[in-house]
């Protein structure tokens, strides 16, 4: 008889905190206490909140325990499992008030500031079931929409009005209306028809996919199959990055189990309704997030954007109809053809409907996965779920849509997150990347990080791309040393509307944003770089000095002792003195002075 359930995390992040290790201990531990049968040990996908890990939830209690060691497995089980008392210095409380560690227990995930105003769909699993037990996924639905469809022989078309009607948008970055796309797949005929997922999720600080493909494989594998029946095809594929090396052993283990089950095969669930999905590897090339690349990197090619049109749903993997969304765009379908288009759509704004998983990353306290309805204002995700800016600092900017998006200032920290009203203000929602900045971050540096990436992740196959990302990449090298002009600010600008026009592909075309929109924002970064040759947010190393004030330097001696370019001169108990010359700006003085006496400008 099973009495309690222990939920592990065993996404990415908790496990490369030990959170196996902690599983394995807790289980030799139980099995030492005699408790093996009365104590089940689940281990899931990502909770969400990745600063805490590794994670464990006692159910039925609802007990959150935060960042677990292995030391603590020892009295969770003799306190808390054998003796029923909740060790409460564990116990998560993230500032949603004292009553959650008086009262021992955070009876919801929900009831904390991080879950509180969020509204999962996509990751309504995740952090749920056993994501290697087909069994768990059925218990909660799973596969209840494509067995609906297949057994009551819905009409291809009616499937596409239900999209149409829940607003559903491709969550990969383009929001193009996801029932119009399959629409548009439906309507082309040939022999063999394809259906392909994007999991080649490359921008830097995104793991929406990843955690949903860890967490909750069968969801994308169901909706892949409905999408098969729905346009007519006959075999998918599932492009992940070979980086994703927990995603990918759980994709395996869903497949093979769904086929065991008939749920994909020659004739699932008897119907006659043939489909099956593949799995193919990608070597982590961010252009191969581009659906015509993707599909030319899964023929075994090189991975490179070709024209459109034509389009894929005419000609796509291997010259035949294709239909191509990401995993998160997948993890939806199967709950609104359940619960209904009208369902979805209640939740977000007008044009943008239902809910969007953003990664939360940079300078916040709580850094994590969040989804949230469309429309939620970029403060509430800020202040209330990210449990805003640490040490005291202030909000700068966000940048959201990773090297495609742009920056979003503080100014506009009220804007709705939502397609239209980024593209109001020069940004974008994209995959979902969402990194926080506070004001020691310099904007012309963080331009400057995005261009380096998408300059080394351009394919080159047209030259607007391959030329001109590396020459704003340089010009901004150049305003980051304190070599540039005013007029490299305007060429600078000019430069990258000439490459977002003239690009083949969505890399190129977005590639300029963050520089786009720092310009528009922070101009007066760019002058400061230019004009008073200094960096006001004290990045820009070549732009930096390295003062000792004399009023506090008590004259330890300690910075010239660590000073590996001997740039610090003094004599004992008398302020010293930096020779700006030598000084190699590595930042050890500061770290090592205990009076607070060194400081940049």
């Amino acid at each position: 008889m099973i009495r309690s359930h222990v939920l592990i995390c065993g996404g990415t992040g908790c496990t490369s905190s030990g959170s196996q290790n902690i599983r394995a201990h807790l289980e030799k531990e139980l099995e030492a206490k005699g408790l093996a049968e009365e104590i089940k040990v689940v281990q899931t996908g990502c909770f969400g909140l990745c600063a805490l890990g590794p994670i464990m939830i006692v159910y039925p209690e609802g007990t959150f325990y935060s960042r677990v060691t292995d030391e603590d497995v020892t009295e969770i089980v003799e306190e808390h499992l054998l003796k029923g008392r909740v060790v409460e210095r564990l116990v998560y409380n993230d500032g949603a008030g004292k009553e959650v560690v008086e009262e021992h227990v955070a009876s919801s995930l929900n009831d904390t500031n991080f879950y509180r105003s969020q509204k999962r769909v996509a990751l309504r699993n995740c952090g749920v079931i056993n994501p290697e037990v087909i069994d768990e996924y059925i218990a909660r639905d799973g596969y209840m929409a494509l067995a609906k469809i297949l057994t009551e022989k819905t009409e291809p078309a009616q499937i596409v009005d239900t999209l149409l009607a829940s607003g559903l948008r491709g969550r990969g970055g383009a929001g193009f209306p996801t029932g119009l796309k399959w629409k548009f797949a439906m309507g082309y005929h040939d022999d063999q028809k394809y259906v392909a997922c994007n999991a080649d999720e490359g921008d830097p600080g995104a793991f929406m996919d990843r955690s949903i493909l860890e967490g909750d494989p069968h969801a994308v594998l169901e909706a892949m199959t409905i999408a098969g029946y729905t346009v007519g095809a006959t075999q998918g594929y599932i492009y992940v990055r070979a980086e994703y090396p927990i995603a990918v052993q759980r994709l395996r283990i869903a497949i093979n189990q769904a086929r065991e089950y008939g749920l994909l095969g020659d004739d699932i669930l008897g119907t006659g309704f043939k489909f099956d999905i593949d799995l193919r590897l990608g070597a982590g090339a961010f252009v191969c997030g581009e659906e015509t690349a993707l599909m030319t990197s899964i023929e075994g090619n090189r991975g490179e954007p070709r024209p459109r049109p034509p389009f894929p749903a005419e000609k796509g993997l291997f010259g035949k109809p294709s239909l191509l969304n990401n995993v998160e765009t997948y993890a939806n379908i199967p709950q609104i053809l359940l619960n209904g288009a009208d369902w979805f759509a209640s939740m977000g704004t007008e044009k943008s409907k239902g809910t969007k998983v953003f990664a939360l990353g940079g300078k916040i306290t709580n850094t994590g996965l969040v989804e949230v309805p469309m429309g939620m204002p970029l403060r509430q995700v800020i202040e209330e779920i990210g449990g805003g800016i640490p040490g005291g600092k202030k909000f700068k900017a966000a940048q959201t849509g990773g090297p495609s998006g742009g920056c979003i200032p503080a100014s506009l920290i009220d804007t709705p997150l939502d397609y239209e009203s980024m593209a109001a203000i020069g940004s974008i929602v994209g995959s979902g990347g969402l990194i926080v900045m506070d004001e020691t971050d310099c904007m012309v540096d963080i331009a400057k990080f995005f261009l380096e990436f998408t300059v080394e992740e351009s394919c080159g196959k047209c030259a607007p791309c391959r030329i001109g990302t590396k020459r704003i990449y340089e010009m901004l090298e150049k305003i980051t040393e304190g070599k540039g002009t005013l007029e490299d600010i305007d060429t600078l600008e000019d430069l990258c509307n000439h490459v977002k026009t003239n690009s083949l592909c969505g890399l190129g075309q977005t590639a300029p944003n963050p520089v786009l929109s720092t310009l528009k924002y922070f101009r007066d970064e760019y002058i400061a770089h230019v004009v008073d040759k200094t960096c006001p947010a004290g990045v820009c190393k070549s732009l930096l000095k390295y003062v000792i004030d004399p009023d506090k330097c008590r004259g330890c001696t300690a910075c010239a002792r660590v000073c590996p370019a001997g740039a610090i001169s003094g004599k004992v108990r008398e302020p010293h003195v930096i020779d700006t010359l030598k000084c190699i700006k590595c930042g050890a003085c500061i770290e090592k002075c205990k009076f607070d006496a060194i400081y940049k400008k």
